[in-house]
């Protein structure tokens, strides 16, 4: 017997670079364990994306951190609108937060996102 998904959500991965810094450019909200990026896109999937700075500890940590961030993303992704681009920047925080408050956060945060007005957008240009 197999696991039925939780949904059927299909999210795409960001991958480049110039991916990531595109959404850097787009609306911002945070949360103490990861903050999320979020910036309208051309393509019909949503896409996701996940990073952590070396900052934040080795990499057996910062790996632990993205994959925390990626089930958390996995429970929320009915929440990611079709045509935008996402980036979660992981916090040392979300090692010891309960999974529960990252979904959580997750959810307002993405709901706080689509809120903001889009003439919010950061670093344009021309």
């Amino acid at each position: 017997m197999t696991a039925e998904p939780h949904n059927t959500t299909r999210l795409r991965g960001l991958k480049k670079r110039s991916q990531f810094l595109r959404a850097a450019r787009g609306i911002r909200a945070g949360r103490a364990s990861f903050a999320l990026q979020a910036i309208a896109s051309e393509h019909e999937l949503p896409g996701i994306g996940f990073t952590v700075t070396k900052k934040t500890g080795n990499s057996p940590e910062r790996n632990r951190i993205k994959r925390r961030l990626r089930a958390a993303a996995g429970a929320c992704a009915t929440g990611f609108q079709p045509q935008h681009d996402y980036v979660l920047v992981g916090r040392r925080e979300a090692l010891a937060a309960p999974f529960d408050e990252l979904v959580n956060d997750l959810t307002g945060l993405l709901t706080r996102v689509h809120t903001k007005k889009a003439d919010g957008l950061r670093n344009q240009r021309p």
